[in-house]
């Protein structure tokens, strides 16, 4: 039996399991307000953590942003770490340079850090594919839920959202439930990567 396993789609990426581990839990990246290097072990907390893929411009991420301190909120409530990644790379010049993701930080009051995946390393290994891009881990670090915050832009874009799929998964992971749903479909722009 398979459990945990990772396996490629056709645009290349790996696409991680529900119950799969975090991958590259070490893997050390800056927070561009300090320029302190973090990694996502250090951010775990008792009932898990959760991973969020962003960016500056995505008009997507920016219909999202402001949910980021809320979620970070709930995720203190109920000891889950969270993580705002951003990677990327081929916009590290221009809209997602370190300046202008410490100085959306600031404005949008981020109580989580902004880190940055230099050449989209995490974004790989999770096989994340769009901004935003949601992963939340248990207290094992085992994935349990991926995929988009809520309903908001299923089946079109609603001003309100009558699900919210993310905040409904923390909430069980923190009561040891089964999350229910562990996988929605990720909906946003592509992770702008470099050709390798």
């Amino acid at each position: 039996m398979l459990t945990g396993v990772i396996f490629s789609n056709k645009d290349g990426l790996k696409d991680l399991k529900i119950g799969a581990k975090m991958p590259l839990p070490e893997y050390q990246m800056i927070d561009p307000l300090n320029g302190d290097e973090v990694a996502l072990n250090s951010l775990m907390k008792s009932n898990g953590l959760l991973v969020i893929f962003s960016s500056n411009t995505c008009p997507y991420v920016i219909a999202w942003e402001n949910t980021y301190s809320e979620l970070s909120a709930l995720g203190s409530e109920l000891s889950i770490g969270v993580a705002i990644i951003n990677s990327n790379e081929a916009f590290r010049e221009n809209q997602d340079t370190p300046e202008s993701m410490a100085q959306k930080a600031i404005d949008l009051g981020y109580n989580a850090p902004y880190l940055i995946d230099q050449n989209h390393v995490l974004a790989d290994a999770f096989g994340a594919r769009t901004t935003p891009h949601i992963y939340l881990f248990d207290g094992k670090a085992k994935l349990v839920y991926k995929g988009a915050i809520d309903d908001r832009y299923e089946g079109g874009k609603k001003n309100q959202p009558e699900i919210n799929w993310l905040e409904t998964a923390m909430n069980q992971l923190a009561k040891g439930e089964k999350v229910t749903p562990s996988t929605t479909r990720e909906i946003g722009c592509s992770i702008k990567r470099v050709k390798k």
